[in-house]
């Protein structure tokens, strides 16, 4: 079974302490600290860039995923890989199988690992599916990309449960990370769907205590993945 991951998403935070986002994240106990990358034209709203991830990343141990919801991710990704990044994530949108086999190239050349997110209204490519034994998780997104504290579209559970039979049955080692108004109070049922890898912004940073937050949603998420 695939581990249950908890992946804060540093933007729901005060952009002004980014440092202190990520060593919340640290002391929580979180597997990765989840960036995302909004150019104002893939998705609403400008987020950071690079240079961000390369400053921050002085600052923990913790593996840094990269979201590039950017229209150009191959004019791009090599600042993102520099910066630090472990994991660099790209929409199926972007790209398709011969972009995505340059980018693995580039990637996998710096010792890293690829990712590919999909959009509420983005199904599996068929390209993508011959090159899954490539990806080390697939972002499934609960909410259109832009902004913080949208509230989860249950809509694409079906879509967490297919991948989850597709990945099951090939026996590969993908994460499937669901991206997108994820709290404690509701993991337990994104969990079930076949989702273990969790992005949570505002369910972690707004809440009281954003360290407990972390911790009640992985042992939500663990609860309801073991069957208890």
């Amino acid at each position: 079974m695939r581990p249950v991951k908890i992946a804060p998403s540093v933007l729901a935070y005060d952009l002004s302490d980014l440092r202190g986002a990520v060593g919340i994240a640290d002391r929580g106990g979180a597997d990765l600290v989840h960036l995302d990358v909004i150019d104002g034209h893939f998705a609403p709203n400008i987020t950071f860039g690079a240079g961000t991830i390369r400053a921050l990343r002085k600052n923990s141990k913790l593996v840094f995923e990269a979201h590039l919801m950017i229209s150009e991710p191959a004019r791009y990704l090599r600042d993102f890989l520099d910066a630090g990044s472990d994991i660099v994530v790209v929409h199926a949108e972007t790209v398709d199988g011969p972009a995505f086999d340059a980018l693995h190239a580039m990637v996998h050349s710096f010792g890293k690992q690829i990712g590919l997110a999909l959009k509420p209204g983005t199904e599996l490519p068929e390209w993508a599916e011959e090159r899954l034994d490539r990806l080390k998780t697939i972002i499934v997104l609960t909410v259109n990309p832009g902004f913080s504290g949208q509230k989860m579209d249950v809509g694409q559970f079906p879509k967490i449960e297919r991948l989850d039979r597709l990945i099951s049955g090939k026996g590969l080692d993908v994460d499937i990370e669901v991206d997108g108004g994820i709290d404690s109070s509701n993991v337990s049922e994104v969990a079930k769907a076949g989702g273990n890898s969790f992005v949570a912004g505002a369910g972690v940073y707004n809440q009281p205590d954003p360290v407990l937050a972390i911790s009640k949603i992985r042992q939500n998420a663990m609860a309801a993945r073991s069957g208890a």
